[in-house]
């Protein structure tokens, strides 16, 4: 089913969108442009939507907003935000009416034309799918980019040709209840991560699961071999599975050998890169290299692939130089929104650094970040409403003999300020957060911008 054929089943139905967002709001105009009656729910103010809620009315959508937004949905198609559980109670309610529930991602999957490669795991799915993409890009193929980066594909999939590809990096929120899996999938690894959302570890790892569970025999999945939890799921797929691994050498995959990535199949192994030619500094960008070179391999000529290692500057808020001053370095990995992602971001300096650190409370535990602070931290910089919680796990660490010195301030600005009073010529200055952004920012991109453009004000 194309495109066009989807949207005409949706003819003589009322649709309801859930949440009048990035993902949303092009699927709304879609369905209106088409003449699909639709329903747009959020539960946000007309005040706070602004001119979109008058966009959206002149474009014939009717709006439903407010504190009782979901309140007796009366709808034949629902589609929820990537935010929202898909058990909440009225959607749930909706289902047992006879409504179809289901989500822009979940139908993009269904209308695609060309071969989906998507990419999912705790950290590194964007950098694994940016370079996935740029692996294309300088193959002169056409790439389309989107899921949780880029923008929203299912309003632009009439325009996708059979021989372009489609990049996906892929939420466990997106993933949740997905009934479709891609040709490729990728799971870069999984550790505790948004809890606050799943009922439990479970549900989490379960959801990621979505990405290879309805693959066939014909499709391929691809697995980090050297995490406990992507390893025992390889077991589970019905897909062709192949590995990637930074430790250990793989039978079907990629892997790192004498400083260089090789990689191997049933033709025979050969050498792809070296890692020193990897622009992008950090062992887990290694990682994410050897994902990205199995999910392109016989699809990208490994020539291109040396190229885009050697050129490729990496992704914006992904431990990104935003200025040296005074012979102090600033970084910002504000993509660092759990434990593990600061973890890896803390061994890509050879020396010890200034950290900022804290935010959102997504309720993941930070014992395992407390030795990584003590090792690699020389001045930690606490804000937020986790800093607390962090200093209580660096000083329960039994290597902790007051060594780093912890600050707390209360805003990002003092925790800039305070770093720049306090670097010397040499230092490095890092915000890596190792939480979500949602208590002072609305994400980590606004949270990571601040943070660049605060650095960017400070004097010469």
């Amino acid at each position: 089913m194309d495109l066009g054929a989807y949207i005409e089943t949706l003819q003589r139905k009322t649709v309801a969108v859930l949440g009048i967002g990035v993902s949303n709001t092009p699927l709304i105009e879609l369905l209106r442009r088409n003449g699909v009656r639709v329903i747009a729910c959020d539960k946000k103010s007309r005040e706070q939507l602004g001119d979109t809620a008058a966009a959206l009315e002149t474009l014939g959508a009717e709006l439903r907003l407010g504190e009782d937004y979901l309140k007796d949905i009366d709808a034949d198609v629902i589609f929820r935000t990537p935010g929202m559980r898909p058990d909440v109670p009225e959607l749930l309610a909706a289902k047992a009416r006879g409504s179809v529930v289901t989500s822009e991602m979940q139908v993009f999957f269904e209308v695609c034309p060309c071969p989906i490669i998507a990419v999912t795991g705790s950290d590194g799915k964007t950098t694994t799918t940016s370079i996935i993409a740029e692996f294309f890009r300088a193959a002169l193929r056409t790439v389309w980019v989107g899921g949780n980066i880029g923008h929203p594909l299912l309003a632009e999939a009439d325009r996708i040709k059979p021989d372009d590809i489609v990049v996906l990096e892929l939420s466990s929120f997106q993933l949740l209840d997905m009934t479709r899996s891609p040709h490729i999938a990728v799971l870069t690894n999984l550790a505790p991560n948004h809890l606050d959302v799943h009922r439990d570890m479970a549900e989490y790892i379960a959801a990621k699961e979505n990405i290879f569970r309805h693959q066939s025999a014909g499709d391929i999945a691809i697995f980090n071999l050297d995490n406990d939890i992507t390893r025992e799921q390889s077991k589970r797929a019905a897909a062709h599975v192949r590995l990637f691994s930074r430790r250990d050498t793989v039978t079907d995959g990629a892997f790192v050998r004498d400083g260089a990535i090789w990689l191997r199949s049933s033709a025979g192994e050969r050498e792809i890169v070296r890692t020193a030619d990897i622009r992008i500094p950090g062992q887990h960008n290694v990682e994410n290299y050897c994902a990205a070179i199995t999910a392109v391999d016989g699809l990208v000529p490994d020539e291109v692939i040396r190229t885009v290692a050697k050129e490729f500057n990496g992704v914006e808020h992904r431990i990104e130089l935003v200025r040296e001053r005074r012979g102090v370095k600033w970084y910002n990995d504000s993509i660092a929104s759990s434990p593990t992602r600061t973890i890896a971001g803390l061994r890509s300096f050879d020396q010890k650094v200034i950290l900022i650190a804290g935010g959102y409370d997504k309720h993941i535990p930070f014992t395992p970040l407390a030795p990584e602070i003590v090792e690699h931290v020389k001045l930690l910089i606490l804000c937020g409403a986790t800093a607390n919680a962090i200093r209580a796990a660096v000083t329960g660490y039994e290597g902790y003999h007051g060594a780093p010195e912890m600050i707390e301030v209360k805003t990002l600005q003092e925790a800039v300020e305070l770093a720049s009073a306090r670097a010397e010529s040499g230092d490095i200055v890092t915000l890596s957060p190792a939480c979500a952004a949602f208590d002072q920012f609305a994400n980590f991109m606004e949270r990571g911008k601040a943070f660049k453009a605060m650095v960017a004000a400070l004097p010469e």
